[in-house]
Protein backbone atom coordinates (compact mmCIF):
# COMPACT_ATOMS: atom_id res chain seq x y z
CA UNK A 1 0.00 0.00 0.00
CA UNK A 2 1.57 3.23 -1.00
CA UNK A 3 0.14 7.14 0.25
CA UNK A 4 -1.69 7.19 -2.92
CA UNK A 5 -3.66 3.93 -1.77
CA UNK A 6 -4.32 5.30 1.31
CA UNK A 7 -5.47 8.66 0.29
CA UNK A 8 -7.64 7.06 -2.27
CA UNK A 9 -9.21 4.53 0.94
CA UNK A 10 -10.00 7.67 3.05
CA UNK A 11 -11.91 9.42 0.17
CA UNK A 12 -14.25 6.24 0.30
CA UNK A 13 -14.53 5.46 3.82
CA UNK A 14 -15.27 9.31 4.41
CA UNK A 15 -17.70 9.52 1.96
CA UNK A 16 -16.07 12.21 0.31
CA UNK A 17 -15.84 9.85 -2.95
CA UNK A 18 -19.27 8.80 -3.09
CA UNK A 19 -21.72 10.48 -0.94
CA UNK A 20 -23.84 7.90 0.52
CA UNK A 21 -25.60 9.83 3.91
CA UNK A 22 -29.38 11.16 3.45
CA UNK A 23 -29.43 12.73 6.92
CA UNK A 24 -27.03 15.34 8.76
CA UNK A 25 -27.34 13.16 11.65
CA UNK A 26 -25.83 10.01 9.57
CA UNK A 27 -23.20 11.70 8.51
CA UNK A 28 -22.17 13.09 11.86
CA UNK A 29 -22.72 9.08 13.73
CA UNK A 30 -20.67 7.83 11.18
CA UNK A 31 -17.83 10.07 12.15
CA UNK A 32 -18.68 10.20 15.76
CA UNK A 33 -17.76 13.74 15.32
CA UNK A 34 -17.22 16.32 12.95
CA UNK A 35 -14.84 19.35 13.61
CA UNK A 36 -17.09 22.43 14.21
CA UNK A 37 -14.74 25.22 14.68
CA UNK A 38 -15.96 26.52 11.29
CA UNK A 39 -18.96 27.23 11.28
CA UNK A 40 -20.27 27.52 8.02
CA UNK A 41 -17.61 25.36 7.05
CA UNK A 42 -18.78 22.70 8.81
CA UNK A 43 -22.04 22.80 7.69
CA UNK A 44 -20.57 22.08 3.79
CA UNK A 45 -18.37 19.39 5.73
CA UNK A 46 -21.26 17.57 6.26
CA UNK A 47 -23.46 18.69 3.40
CA UNK A 48 -20.43 17.04 0.87
CA UNK A 49 -21.26 13.62 2.08
CA UNK A 50 -24.40 13.49 1.86
CA UNK A 51 -26.17 12.30 -1.99
CA UNK A 52 -27.82 15.77 -2.31
CA UNK A 53 -28.12 18.98 0.22
CA UNK A 54 -28.28 22.22 0.90
CA UNK A 55 -26.84 24.24 3.95
CA UNK A 56 -30.61 24.65 5.47
CA UNK A 57 -30.73 20.76 5.77
CA UNK A 58 -27.65 20.64 8.19
CA UNK A 59 -29.06 23.99 10.32
CA UNK A 60 -32.36 22.42 10.41
CA UNK A 61 -30.79 19.08 11.87
CA UNK A 62 -29.37 21.13 14.48
CA UNK A 63 -32.87 22.82 15.44
CA UNK A 64 -34.10 19.71 15.47
CA UNK A 65 -31.65 18.57 17.61
CA UNK A 66 -30.74 15.85 16.05
CA UNK A 67 -26.81 16.74 16.34
CA UNK A 68 -25.10 18.72 18.64
CA UNK A 69 -22.59 21.93 18.55
CA UNK A 70 -19.95 21.52 21.82
CA UNK A 71 -16.75 21.11 23.12
CA UNK A 72 -16.22 17.27 23.08
CA UNK A 73 -12.61 17.08 22.04
CA UNK A 74 -9.14 18.49 21.86
CA UNK A 75 -10.91 21.56 23.38
CA UNK A 76 -12.30 22.37 20.08
CA UNK A 77 -15.58 22.62 18.57
CA UNK A 78 -17.32 19.60 16.65
CA UNK A 79 -20.65 18.33 15.68
CA UNK A 80 -21.58 15.31 17.66
CA UNK A 81 -24.84 12.87 16.96
CA UNK A 82 -27.20 13.78 19.81
CA UNK A 83 -27.40 10.12 21.26
CA UNK A 84 -23.67 10.54 21.56
CA UNK A 85 -22.86 13.70 23.16
CA UNK A 86 -23.02 12.53 26.93
CA UNK A 87 -20.43 9.72 26.64
CA UNK A 88 -18.36 11.40 24.50
CA UNK A 89 -18.06 14.20 27.14
CA UNK A 90 -18.02 12.03 29.67
CA UNK A 91 -14.80 10.24 28.10
CA UNK A 92 -13.06 12.92 26.50
CA UNK A 93 -13.26 16.11 28.33
CA UNK A 94 -12.23 15.41 31.78
CA UNK A 95 -8.47 15.18 30.59
CA UNK A 96 -9.13 18.71 28.80
CA UNK A 97 -10.27 19.87 31.62
CA UNK A 98 -7.78 18.96 34.30
CA UNK A 99 -5.01 20.12 31.73
CA UNK A 100 -6.63 23.67 31.62
CA UNK A 101 -7.02 23.85 35.61
CA UNK A 102 -3.47 23.61 35.41
CA UNK A 103 -2.21 25.85 32.49
CA UNK A 104 -5.26 28.34 32.56
CA UNK A 105 -7.84 28.51 34.85
CA UNK A 106 -5.68 29.26 37.73
CA UNK A 107 -3.96 31.93 35.57
CA UNK A 108 -7.41 33.53 34.71
CA UNK A 109 -8.58 33.09 38.73
CA UNK A 110 -11.17 30.84 37.65
CA UNK A 111 -12.63 28.59 40.34
CA UNK A 112 -14.95 25.78 40.82
CA UNK A 113 -16.69 28.22 42.70
CA UNK A 114 -17.06 30.00 39.82
CA UNK A 115 -18.14 27.59 37.51
CA UNK A 116 -20.33 26.45 40.55
CA UNK A 117 -22.30 30.24 40.85
CA UNK A 118 -22.01 30.29 36.36
CA UNK A 119 -23.90 26.47 36.54
CA UNK A 120 -26.59 27.84 39.16
CA UNK A 121 -26.95 31.53 37.27
CA UNK A 122 -27.84 29.57 33.75
CA UNK A 123 -29.93 26.62 35.09
CA UNK A 124 -32.42 29.28 36.74
CA UNK A 125 -32.41 31.77 33.41
CA UNK A 126 -32.65 29.04 30.53
CA UNK A 127 -34.82 26.48 32.46
CA UNK A 128 -37.69 25.56 29.93
CA UNK A 129 -36.21 25.24 26.91
CA UNK A 130 -34.79 28.96 26.93
CA UNK A 131 -31.94 29.89 24.53
CA UNK A 132 -29.99 32.85 24.91
CA UNK A 133 -26.80 34.48 22.77
CA UNK A 134 -23.95 34.70 23.81
CA UNK A 135 -23.45 38.30 24.35
CA UNK A 136 -26.57 38.09 26.56
CA UNK A 137 -24.67 35.14 28.53
CA UNK A 138 -22.02 37.55 28.85
CA UNK A 139 -24.72 40.07 30.14
CA UNK A 140 -25.90 37.92 32.76
CA UNK A 141 -22.78 36.57 34.18
CA UNK A 142 -21.40 40.16 34.65
CA UNK A 143 -24.49 40.80 36.28
CA UNK A 144 -24.07 38.63 38.59
CA UNK A 145 -20.81 40.29 39.14
CA UNK A 146 -18.78 37.47 37.28
CA UNK A 147 -16.64 38.81 34.87
CA UNK A 148 -16.00 37.52 31.51
CA UNK A 149 -13.21 39.85 30.26
CA UNK A 150 -9.95 38.54 28.60
CA UNK A 151 -11.53 35.32 27.39
CA UNK A 152 -12.99 34.41 30.87
CA UNK A 153 -16.42 34.24 29.65
CA UNK A 154 -15.79 31.78 26.70
CA UNK A 155 -13.45 29.87 29.18
CA UNK A 156 -16.48 29.64 31.42
CA UNK A 157 -19.26 28.82 28.52
CA UNK A 158 -17.26 25.69 27.64
CA UNK A 159 -16.42 24.47 30.61
CA UNK A 160 -19.61 24.22 31.25
CA UNK A 161 -20.49 22.14 28.02
CA UNK A 162 -17.62 20.27 28.70
CA UNK A 163 -19.13 19.57 32.13
CA UNK A 164 -22.46 18.46 29.89
CA UNK A 165 -24.51 21.33 31.36
CA UNK A 166 -24.72 23.76 28.15
CA UNK A 167 -24.81 22.84 24.55
CA UNK A 168 -25.14 24.98 21.35
CA UNK A 169 -28.58 25.94 20.55
CA UNK A 170 -30.52 26.98 16.88
CA UNK A 171 -28.65 29.95 15.33
CA UNK A 172 -30.62 33.16 16.29
CA UNK A 173 -29.96 34.99 12.97
CA UNK A 174 -26.26 35.25 12.74
CA UNK A 175 -25.85 34.49 16.41
CA UNK A 176 -25.32 31.20 17.93
CA UNK A 177 -27.31 30.63 21.22
CA UNK A 178 -26.58 28.38 24.16
CA UNK A 179 -29.42 25.99 26.10
CA UNK A 180 -29.18 22.97 28.60
CA UNK A 181 -27.57 20.34 27.38
CA UNK A 182 -30.34 18.21 29.82
CA UNK A 183 -33.51 19.89 28.15
CA UNK A 184 -31.68 19.94 24.73
CA UNK A 185 -30.90 16.35 24.12
CA UNK A 186 -32.65 14.31 26.60
CA UNK A 187 -31.82 11.25 25.42
CA UNK A 188 -28.18 11.38 25.16
CA UNK A 189 -26.66 8.42 26.82
CA UNK A 190 -23.79 7.13 28.50
CA UNK A 191 -21.71 4.45 28.05
CA UNK A 192 -19.24 2.48 30.67
CA UNK A 193 -15.75 3.44 30.10
CA UNK A 194 -14.50 0.32 27.93
CA UNK A 195 -17.66 0.51 26.01
CA UNK A 196 -17.12 3.79 25.32
CA UNK A 197 -13.39 3.77 24.46
CA UNK A 198 -14.17 0.53 21.74
CA UNK A 199 -17.15 2.42 20.16
CA UNK A 200 -15.08 5.97 19.45
CA UNK A 201 -11.97 3.22 18.25
CA UNK A 202 -14.82 1.60 16.01
CA UNK A 203 -16.32 4.98 14.89
CA UNK A 204 -12.45 6.59 13.67
CA UNK A 205 -10.84 3.82 12.07
CA UNK A 206 -14.41 2.60 10.20
CA UNK A 207 -15.12 5.89 8.70
CA UNK A 208 -11.00 7.56 8.79
CA UNK A 209 -9.13 4.46 7.71
CA UNK A 210 -6.71 3.98 7.06
CA UNK A 211 -5.34 5.55 10.23
CA UNK A 212 -2.75 4.88 12.74
CA UNK A 213 -2.86 4.44 16.73
CA UNK A 214 -1.30 7.76 16.41
CA UNK A 215 -3.67 9.12 14.46
CA UNK A 216 -6.19 8.27 16.76
CA UNK A 217 -5.10 9.38 20.02
CA UNK A 218 -4.43 13.07 17.64
CA UNK A 219 -7.88 13.13 16.41
CA UNK A 220 -9.56 12.39 20.33
CA UNK A 221 -7.22 13.76 22.38
CA UNK A 222 -7.37 10.79 24.78
CA UNK A 223 -3.53 9.51 26.19
CA UNK A 224 -1.62 7.14 23.83
CA UNK A 225 -2.78 4.32 26.98
CA UNK A 226 -6.73 4.98 26.55
CA UNK A 227 -6.28 5.13 22.76
CA UNK A 228 -4.38 2.00 22.34
CA UNK A 229 -6.70 -0.14 24.84
CA UNK A 230 -9.83 1.68 22.29
CA UNK A 231 -8.12 -0.34 19.57
CA UNK A 232 -7.27 -3.54 21.01
CA UNK A 233 -11.09 -4.00 21.38
CA UNK A 234 -11.63 -3.74 18.35
CA UNK A 235 -8.74 -5.37 16.59
CA UNK A 236 -10.90 -8.32 15.68
CA UNK A 237 -13.45 -6.15 13.50
CA UNK A 238 -10.67 -4.65 11.55
CA UNK A 239 -8.11 -4.72 8.68
CA UNK A 240 -4.41 -4.69 9.21
CA UNK A 241 -2.25 -2.93 6.71
CA UNK A 242 1.84 -2.28 7.40
CA UNK A 243 3.83 0.09 5.36
CA UNK A 244 7.57 1.63 6.29
CA UNK A 245 6.65 -0.40 9.37
CA UNK A 246 4.23 1.32 10.48
CA UNK A 247 0.73 -0.53 11.06
CA UNK A 248 -2.46 1.39 9.69
CA UNK A 249 -6.26 0.08 10.25
CA UNK A 250 -9.21 0.03 8.45
CA UNK A 251 -12.44 -1.44 7.83
CA UNK A 252 -12.22 -5.15 5.95
CA UNK A 253 -15.07 -3.66 3.48
CA UNK A 254 -12.78 -0.71 1.91
CA UNK A 255 -10.61 -3.41 -0.37
CA UNK A 256 -12.66 -2.57 -3.33
CA UNK A 257 -12.64 0.71 -3.32
CA UNK A 258 -9.09 0.96 -5.15
CA UNK A 259 -10.21 -0.39 -7.81
CA UNK A 260 -11.97 3.03 -9.76
CA UNK A 261 -10.18 4.95 -11.78
CA UNK A 262 -12.64 7.78 -12.19
CA UNK A 263 -11.37 11.21 -11.65
CA UNK A 264 -12.61 12.73 -8.06
CA UNK A 265 -12.18 16.87 -7.12
CA UNK A 266 -13.70 18.06 -4.17
CA UNK A 267 -13.89 21.55 -2.65
CA UNK A 268 -13.45 20.76 0.66
CA UNK A 269 -13.92 23.26 4.06
CA UNK A 270 -11.40 24.49 6.74
CA UNK A 271 -10.61 22.38 9.37
CA UNK A 272 -12.27 19.33 7.05
CA UNK A 273 -12.19 15.62 9.12
CA UNK A 274 -9.70 14.34 5.56
CA UNK A 275 -7.43 17.09 6.53
CA UNK A 276 -7.54 17.71 10.36
CA UNK A 277 -8.27 14.12 12.19
CA UNK A 278 -4.66 12.70 11.15
CA UNK A 279 -1.41 13.51 13.36
CA UNK A 280 0.52 12.43 9.55
CA UNK A 281 -0.97 14.08 6.85
CA UNK A 282 1.72 13.48 4.20
CA UNK A 283 -0.80 10.80 2.98
CA UNK A 284 -2.77 13.84 1.18
CA UNK A 285 -0.07 16.94 1.39
CA UNK A 286 2.72 16.17 -0.66
CA UNK A 287 6.07 16.33 1.56
CA UNK A 288 7.20 18.71 -1.29
CA UNK A 289 4.45 21.66 0.36
CA UNK A 290 5.16 20.61 3.49
CA UNK A 291 6.34 24.65 4.21
CA UNK A 292 2.99 25.38 3.01
CA UNK A 293 1.43 22.86 5.51
CA UNK A 294 -1.54 25.26 6.05
CA UNK A 295 -2.94 24.33 2.86
CA UNK A 296 -4.03 21.23 5.22
CA UNK A 297 -5.30 22.57 8.38
CA UNK A 298 -5.93 26.23 8.07
CA UNK A 299 -7.33 26.77 4.85
CA UNK A 300 -10.04 25.41 2.49
CA UNK A 301 -8.01 23.27 0.44
CA UNK A 302 -8.98 21.52 -3.39
CA UNK A 303 -8.48 17.98 -3.37
CA UNK A 304 -7.72 16.11 -6.99
CA UNK A 305 -7.99 11.97 -6.16
CA UNK A 306 -7.42 12.63 -2.88
CA UNK A 307 -4.30 14.71 -2.89
CA UNK A 308 -4.01 18.53 -1.83
CA UNK A 309 -3.51 20.45 -4.76
CA UNK A 310 -4.38 24.28 -3.55
CA UNK A 311 -6.73 26.63 -1.77
CA UNK A 312 -9.88 28.02 -2.37
CA UNK A 313 -12.07 31.10 -0.78
CA UNK A 314 -15.60 31.90 -1.34
CA UNK A 315 -16.97 35.87 -1.75
CA UNK A 316 -20.61 35.78 -1.67
CA UNK A 317 -22.26 38.29 -3.79
CA UNK A 318 -26.44 39.32 -3.71
CA UNK A 319 -27.05 37.02 -6.94
CA UNK A 320 -24.00 33.94 -6.64
CA UNK A 321 -20.83 33.06 -5.14
CA UNK A 322 -17.62 33.74 -6.17
CA UNK A 323 -14.49 31.37 -5.93
CA UNK A 324 -11.01 32.25 -5.78
CA UNK A 325 -8.11 29.68 -6.33
CA UNK A 326 -4.83 29.08 -5.22
CA UNK A 327 -2.73 26.25 -7.01
CA UNK A 328 0.22 24.09 -5.67
CA UNK A 329 0.44 22.41 -8.87
CA UNK A 330 -0.45 22.83 -12.70
CA UNK A 331 -3.88 21.02 -13.93
CA UNK A 332 -4.75 19.48 -16.91
CA UNK A 333 -7.76 20.18 -18.72
CA UNK A 334 -9.51 16.92 -17.10
CA UNK A 335 -8.75 18.45 -13.69
CA UNK A 336 -9.84 21.39 -14.23
CA UNK A 337 -13.42 20.16 -15.34
CA UNK A 338 -13.37 18.05 -12.63
CA UNK A 339 -12.76 21.18 -10.02
CA UNK A 340 -15.47 23.28 -11.66
CA UNK A 341 -17.51 20.48 -11.02
CA UNK A 342 -16.94 20.25 -7.75
CA UNK A 343 -17.65 24.49 -7.32
CA UNK A 344 -20.96 24.15 -9.06
CA UNK A 345 -21.42 21.09 -6.20
CA UNK A 346 -20.73 23.90 -3.70
CA UNK A 347 -22.84 26.31 -5.65
CA UNK A 348 -25.64 24.18 -5.24
CA UNK A 349 -24.80 23.39 -1.34
CA UNK A 350 -25.61 27.10 -0.98
CA UNK A 351 -28.42 27.91 -3.36
CA UNK A 352 -26.77 29.92 -5.77
CA UNK A 353 -24.77 30.32 -9.56
CA UNK A 354 -21.05 29.85 -8.96
CA UNK A 355 -18.17 31.97 -10.91
CA UNK A 356 -14.50 30.19 -10.98
CA UNK A 357 -12.23 32.25 -12.41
Amino acid sequence: MTNSDIARLRLFNQRIAAATFKKPSDVVEWFGAVQAQDYLGALWAVGLRMRKAVEADIEGALAEKTIVRTWPMRGTLHFVAAEDVRWMLELLTPRIVAGRARRVYEQMDLTETVFARSKELFAKILQGGKQLPRNVMYQRLEAARISTADGRGLHILSRLAQDGFLCFGAREGKQQTFALLAEWAPTAKSLERDAALAELARRYFTSHGPATLQDFAWWSGLATADARAGLEMIKPQLRQETIDGQSYWLSPSATAVKETSSLIARLLPVYDEYTVAYKDRSAVLDPSHASQASYGIFNSTILVDGRIVGNWKRTLKKDRVFIETSLLVKLGKTEMCALAEAANRYGEFLGMPVTLP
